[in-house]
């Protein structure tokens, strides 16, 4: 026969569990490592660069003493002591450090670019001769006879092996045409036509 007081004791299953208001412990430890690695990011960019990050001046003080301990056991330790004062900062705080850190990277990426499509511009130079002819073109103003040498130079240098002196004036009088705001235009056009090539 059935129990007639089965299932009907006075409380329901969901009264004894427990609702977290706060994150999990493993939760708490996910952020605490995600700022240790936030604090060392800050700690590898180059001191000018932390010195402009808006953030309190205690949390800079200890990153930028950081930097300058090169004691293996002692920079663990700051390192550590910059993750506690990476904690003690506010979600906008810490969004405004990861906002000027991603900028930086998206920085150094267009310069990567930039310095890619130069190099790419000196290897034409030195693999095709009416590149020569383009870059005279746009660039009037340059000494002919002196670029026709450095290129002879460079291709000399690198049949014989020789350090790169030619090949490295080269990319700096193209470095400094790229500087002057005059940006090679030919630069997409001939990527487009050589992908092969890289």
């Amino acid at each position: 026969m059935p129990n007639a007081n089965r299932g009907a004791v006075g409380f329901q299953s969901s009264e004894f569990e427990q609702e977290y208001e706060r994150p999990s412990k493993s939760e708490l430890k996910r952020q605490m490592d995600e700022l240790q690695k936030l604090g060392a990011q800050l700690v590898a960019e180059p001191r000018d660069r932390v010195k402009r990050v808006p953030m309190p001046e205690d949390v800079k003080e200890a990153i930028l003493m950081c930097q300058t301990i090169t004691n293996h056991e002692g920079r663990r330790r700051q390192l550590q002591f910059v993750g506690k004062k990476m904690r003690t900062l506010t979600e906008e705080e810490v969004a405004v450090i990861q906002r000027t850190i991603d900028s930086w990277k998206g920085a150094s990426k267009a310069e990567t670019a930039a310095l890619h499509a130069l190099e790419r511009r000196r290897e034409k130079l030195l693999t095709d001769d009416k590149a020569l002819t383009d870059l005279l073109t746009e660039h009037p103003e340059l000494d002919v006879q002196h670029l026709r040498t450095l290129i002879r130079n460079a291709r000399k240098e690198q049949a014989e092996n020789k350090p790169p002196k030619a090949y490295r004036e080269l990319f700096q009088i193209l470095k400094e045409l790229n500087k002057a705001g005059k940006k090679p235009a030919s630069d997409e056009e001939t990527d487009d036509d050589e992908p092969a090539d890289e």
